[in-house]
């Protein structure tokens, strides 16, 4: 048992480094894909007034980024997929400014560079959203905390302080394994990812 239950808490370990780093991985793409956003409006705003359009596109398409990765209805499930058709229509308004010197040319290609760190971003966050815990691992740590409790109640006396401390420490290992599985659906669920950095972004948007 005192093997077992070595073996358990590695695993433990691991699952938890595991869901931790992709939490920590698809936080701080959503805060660099914030910054970006903010980036790109200035880069636009410094173009010249021609860009309006574009800048609107850009408000309106966060907008509705924030509405499907963090719907209002917490029961509902986020929705990581870009808007390709939005993208490609925003990509081909960048693409027919017409510079009319150096400075808006080196905007402009800016403004394409930053444009396509931002796709990257939205489908880097679609390919990780993912589980990131393998399942055998959670199987087998599930079954190796049973076998450990099975053989504490098995030679310990049978009275109601015994009783109250395994279920308290079963709780407790239950808790743990529980928060683990939150931390895996950073986008859903009682841990979830902020959307601060993107509110904070449409408030900077269009000045």
């Amino acid at each position: 048992m005192g093997l077992t239950a070595t073996m358990a808490a590695l695993v433990l370990a691991l699952l938890t480094n595991s869901a931790k780093s992709s939490y920590d991985a698809q936080r701080n793409e959503v805060t660099q894909l914030s910054a970006n956003i903010i980036l790109l409006d200035r880069v636009l705003a410094h173009y010249g007034p021609e860009t309006k359009e574009a800048r609107d596109l850009v408000k309106l398409s966060v907008a509705g980024m924030i509405d499907r990765i963090w719907p209002e209805n917490r029961s509902g499930r986020a929705e990581l997929a870009p808007n390709a058709a939005v993208a490609e229509v925003f990509f081909d308004k960048i693409q027919e400014l017409s510079p009319q010197n150096e400075v808006q040319r080196s905007l402009q290609a800016q403004a394409l560079k930053t444009s396509i760190d931002i796709g990257q971003a939205r489908l880097l966050l679609l390919e990780q959203g993912g589980r990131s815990i393998p399942m055998p691992f959670l199987v087998l740590l599930v079954f190796w905390v049973t076998i450990i409790f099975l053989s504490f109640g098995l030679f310990a006396p049978r009275n109601s302080t015994v009783i109250a401390t395994l279920f308290l420490c079963a709780l407790s290992v239950s808790g743990a394994i529980f928060l683990i599985m939150e931390l895996d659906r950073p986008f859903g669920g009682l841990i979830q990812i902020s959307d601060t950095p993107l509110r904070n972004a449409i408030a900077h948007l269009g000045k």
